[in-house]
């Protein structure tokens, strides 16, 4: 028997004499409030202000096509980039032809980051960041977050949850799915970075305004 072998026959009798450890308790690293629906949509707009994001509050689609027509007349905006989803299409019922760009697979980044601003849908909301779940299937889906200068999403109030985990269940079979492809993006406010002297500067890395239009 080698000296190692000794030293750990020691340890080994040594460890005999303890009882056995247990399983572990289980520990939540983010517990559940379980807040109403009004408290979460406030949260919601509390920490996207803090990041600098917008939050616009609709009572119906109609208002929300209200919202986002007087939003982009009032920014100046020409030509919005819009992913082809339901909301978006809804929302952007009252622009014009020529002022919505519905997204394609064969756009190049140039042409997006060109746009004045892009319309997105939201897949989730997580009120304890202000932050925005973007099932992106497809390269053009992701530039829409990025590139243009100012980005809309549309959301529903419904679609508030507590946290990530929260969320997790509504978004974790898409994420599961094989044949599904592309990401999910987490979207808290404008882009933002700061210097050494903590000069905060909007916009450098992604959209340097973001502007949320919740319904209900």
């Amino acid at each position: 028997m080698t000296s190692r072998d000794t030293i750990l026959q020691r340890l080994r009798g040594e460890l005999s004499n303890y009882p056995p450890v247990g399983e572990p308790e289980p520990v939540e690293v983010w517990p559940r409030e379980n807040p109403s629906a009004e408290e979460m949509a406030e949260r919601f707009a509390k920490e996207l202000a803090e990041v600098h994001g917008e939050l616009l509050r609709c009572a119906s689609i109609e208002d929300a096509q209200r919202q986002l027509a007087e939003l982009a007349a009032g920014a100046r905006w020409t030509a919005l980039g819009a992913m082809d989803r339901p909301m978006v299409r809804q929302a952007a019922a009252d622009l014009t032809a020529e002022m919505v760009q519905w997204a394609k697979a064969d756009w190049p980044p140039r042409r997006i980051a060109e746009l004045s601003a892009s319309v997105i849908e939201a897949d989730g909301l997580l009120a304890d960041t202000g932050s925005c779940l973007i099932a992106c299937p497809s390269a053009e889906d992701r530039l829409l977050c990025y590139l243009p200068p100012a980005c809309v999403v549309i959301a529903r109030a419904d679609q508030l949850a507590e946290h990530l985990p929260a969320a997790w269940p509504s978004i974790a079979p898409r994420a599961a799915d094989p044949n599904l492809g592309g990401e999910f993006l987490i979207v808290t406010g404008p882009s933002r970075t700061a210097d050494i002297e903590k000069l905060l500067i909007l916009g450098v890395h992604g959209p340097k305004r973001l502007v949320v239009i919740l319904l209900g």
